[in-house]
């Protein structure tokens, strides 16, 4: 039986804006608002303004998207990347980029200056850190007549995918994916990719990214361990914690919006700025043999889930674990197959902290073995005090937090521990629990 769709059971009604029935709407190009077209072009016209040139209405701020694909049109004899997949990816972006956050470009690889320096390694691949001359394209100068750029001679981040001379369709996929995602209200949760380029000493194809001054997430709290761990958490430092997961589970639900999911989520993949969190590593630094590891599983062991060993809210679970206790998951354990079977059996992290109850049952609904008990994306916060147990940083050598494949055969059938209820419930705070009771405070990001 035919079902009408979303917007066709929409397509009259009551404008959100003029509050006007029997109105023709449509969903907002600003967002999930219905509006009658009348107020959408109205709406579209004071955020983004009209085009200087051919008097329409701006696609994005400062960016006409016809007037600017004919420039980039003209431009195109002027650059090629030898390799003519990359050149047609890049051509077919530049000619439907609505606004700047969803532009890439060909970036030469002398463009960047004051030497590439070494950064860290990720699981298929090298991240460097180099000044980039010229910047990002903000949008077109009219005075000028020549293309405004931002942020000329700042940091950027190199991910240079290791042998990746020749690139398949999927890799360029993955980029693709990650486009997708980027608009002007996910700067702050999800890494921007600003082009592709080509290392000329290895011809590995190299991913410019914007830069993370700190790091990520997974160094910032090694850093903050070798520092020095105190044996209590202030409340206000509690409430820090908790507005990253914030942060993150923003992220992640923006990448759902979108009709995807973040393939390979832990905290190495989630960087920080000196203002906010984001995610990166959509799949992007896949390996770029995909057939040969079609039949293995890759990641990192401990926010696999343990049908997987594939959901992404027990990822977060594990990450709202790491953020809160500081700890990663397992690290006095071998990340090897037998970990994976006690995973499996029902083996979760356990905090060696207090924490707020309704923190500890939140973990425990996204570790959950079924999916389908697992929550969406949520946050609950209210705190007024923290008590403490010591906290310890010993970590076994086999302890591996990159991104690696695995080939498991014959593990056992996923179940949840006989006692991880009972032993997480022993942790946490009761003053937690009466303090959220007397609350309603909770936020829920889907």
């Amino acid at each position: 039986m035919y079902q009408s769709s979303v917007e066709e059971q929409e397509e009259y009604g009551r404008c959100m804006e003029c509050r006007q029935m029997n109105t023709l709407l449509c969903k907002s190009h600003l967002g999930p608002t219905i509006l009658c077209q009348t107020c959408d072009l109205n709406l579209r016209t004071r955020k983004f303004g009209i085009c200087i040139k051919c008097k329409q209405i701006n696609t994005g701020q400062n960016w006409c998207q016809p007037c600017n694909s004919d420039r980039f049109r003209q431009n195109f004899s002027n650059w090629a990347s030898n390799n003519d997949d990359v050149d047609k990816f890049i051509q077919n972006n530049q000619l439907s980029a609505k606004n700047k956050y969803q532009l890439l470009e060909w970036i030469p690889y002398d463009r960047f200056h004051d030497g590439v320096k070494y950064i860290t390694k990720g699981g298929f691949g090298k991240i460097y850190k180099a000044c980039w001359k010229d910047g990002y394209i903000s949008h077109w100068n009219v005075i000028k007549h020549r293309w405004q750029r931002n942020n000329a001679n700042k940091c950027v981040a190199l991910k240079v995918l290791e042998k990746s001379q020749k690139l398949k369709s999927e890799f360029i996929d993955e980029i693709t994916s990650h486009v997708k995602i980027i608009d002007r209200n996910t700067t702050n949760e999800i890494v921007r990719c600003y082009g592709i380029s080509q290392d000329p000493s290895t011809n590995n194809y190299v991913m410019v990214m914007k830069y993370a001054e700190n790091g990520s997430l997974r160094s910032s709290l090694d850093r903050r361990n070798i520092k020095h761990k105190p044996n209590f958490i202030k409340l206000s430092e509690l409430k820090k914690r908790c507005s990253k997961l914030m942060h993150i589970a923003s992220g992640i639900k923006r990448i759902h919006e979108k009709g995807l999911i973040h393939r390979d989520l832990h905290t190495g993949n989630i960087v920080c700025f000196v203002r906010g969190i984001g995610i990166t590593d959509m799949g992007l630094c896949k390996p770029v043999n995909y057939e040969e590891l079609e039949n293995k599983v890759y990641g990192v062991l401990p926010y696999m889930a343990p049908e997987i060993i594939g959901g992404k809210i027990y990822s977060f679970g594990i990450i709202m674990y790491e953020i809160i206790s500081e700890t990663p998951p397992y690290p006095n354990i071998n990340h090897d197959e037998h970990l994976a079977i006690d995973i499996c059996e029902g083996l979760r992290p356990n905090f060696n902290i207090k924490v707020p109850q309704l923190i500890v049952h939140l973990i425990k609904r996204c570790l959950d073995v079924n999916p389908s008990n697992r929550p969406k994306i949520e946050i609950s916060y209210n705190f007024s005090t923290t008590n403490n147990l010591p906290l310890t940083n010993k970590e076994h050598p086999g302890a591996i937090y990159t991104s690696r494949p695995f080939n498991f055969n014959n593990l056992p059938e996923p179940k949840n521990s006989d006692n991880y209820y009972e032993n997480c419930d022993n942790i946490s705070d009761m003053i937690y629990l009466e303090e959220s009771s007397n609350s309603n405070n909770s936020e829920c990001l889907e």
